[in-house]
């Protein structure tokens, strides 16, 4: 099945490549999120892999008022650019409202739509307004099929560097499932399509004032992806996941990325030339 490709810096997504968008989950500091990324950096390029460097300036929707949200926008973007410069990736961040579209679209590469936002439609419309690549990730709450109204949003504003993103979906209490179907189904929409290997065991929260996180299941879940047929795989990342301020539950360790990039790498070639592959 052919889907539009989406160029953003050295990474084409829809193409031959496997990307990989990963990073911490917010903005700690600039020292660390410049280490993170440097090392990122050096790991994608042994790896031959396209990388989009993400990381939130803010994080709007943590489960508590006293949980650490990063260092908001003006501060979160001036730590962007110097990613960009000094590490010379592609980078991605989250939006939560219209008014921090422009000012984001600057800088970035890749405007996110979260997902729990993926029915705002103000804010869907302002950021493909821009013409910025665009990241739509499906809402826990939404069917796969839900997302083409979602997709429709961003076309009416006339933007078609789009990807779509799986990232699991509710099941009751605390707990999400990934329905390895959605990952077809978005496919069809005719654009790449990524799979949110570290969201998707997330328990949201189960820890009473914070998600937790089975991070266990991210490398199973993430070759079962690129067995499916991805154009992209999305990894929240830590030097140390137990010490992170955002997502360290559900966080996968720098240390083992490489080895599971080699994973993902020889399976997305299987899946890649696989007669009926997505």
């Amino acid at each position: 099945m052919s889907v539009a490709t989406v160029k953003v810096g050295e990474a084409v997504f829809g193409g031959p490549q496997l990307v990989l968008i990963a990073g911490p989950c917010v903005i700690e500091s600039d020292e660390s999120c410049i280490r993170h990324a440097v090392r990122l950096a050096a790991i994608a390029r042994s790896a031959a892999m396209p990388l989009v460097f993400k990381s939130s300036f803010d994080k709007a929707n943590r489960t508590s008022h006293a949980s650490f949200r990063g260092p908001g926008l003006d501060e979160g973007l001036k730590i962007l650019e110097r990613v960009k410069r000094e590490a010379g990736v592609a980078v991605l961040t989250d939006l939560h409202e219209p008014a921090q579209v422009r000012a984001a679209a600057s800088v970035v590469d890749v405007l996110q739509i979260p997902a729990l936002l993926s029915r705002q439609t103000d804010l869907i419309y302002a950021a493909a307004a821009t013409g910025c690549a665009i990241n739509l990730k499906k809402g826990q709450f939404l069917a796969p099929s839900d997302m083409r109204a979602v997709v429709a949003k961003a076309e009416s504003a006339g933007n078609r560097r789009l990807l779509v993103t799986e990232r699991g979906a509710s099941f009751g209490y605390n707990n999400l499932v990934s329905d390895m179907r959605a990952l077809v189904i978005m496919r069809g929409f005719g654009y790449p399509i990524v799979f949110d290997a570290t969201h998707s065991v997330q328990l949201p929260g189960a820890s009473g004032e914070r998600s937790d996180g089975q991070r266990e299941f991210v490398a199973p879940l993430a070759r079962a992806a690129a067995a499916v047929g991805i154009d992209a795989v999305f990894m929240e990342v830590h030097e140390d996941p137990e010490h992170a301020l955002s997502d360290g539950p559900n966080s996968y360790p720098l240390d083992l990325l490489p080895a599971l990039l080699d994973d993902l790498k020889r399976i997305h070639q299987v899946a890649s030339s696989r007669s009926g592959s997505v």
